[in-house]
């Protein structure tokens, strides 16, 4: 997943996938904990996918307030 396919989806969409990364993500450690993970490296993948979404959400953020503090 890339970050502009990110921007052109909409704030109920991004808060949709950032769910789905989570729930995902405690699967893998759930088995990744018991062995069972078959690539370790797919926690890197999703752990860097909701930080993406989060970037996204947070830019769309600062954007509605017209950049200001």
């Amino acid at each position: 997943m890339k970050a502009t396919e990110l921007r052109s989806k909409t704030r109920e969409e991004l808060d949709q996938e950032l769910l789905e990364l989570k729930d995902e993500l405690f699967k893998l450690r759930f088995q990744h904990a018991t062995n069972q993970l078959s690539n370790p490296q797919q926690l890197k993948y999703v752990k860097r996918n909701i930080a993406r979404v989060l970037t996204v959400m947070r830019e769309m953020e600062i954007a509605e307030k017209g950049g200001k503090h």
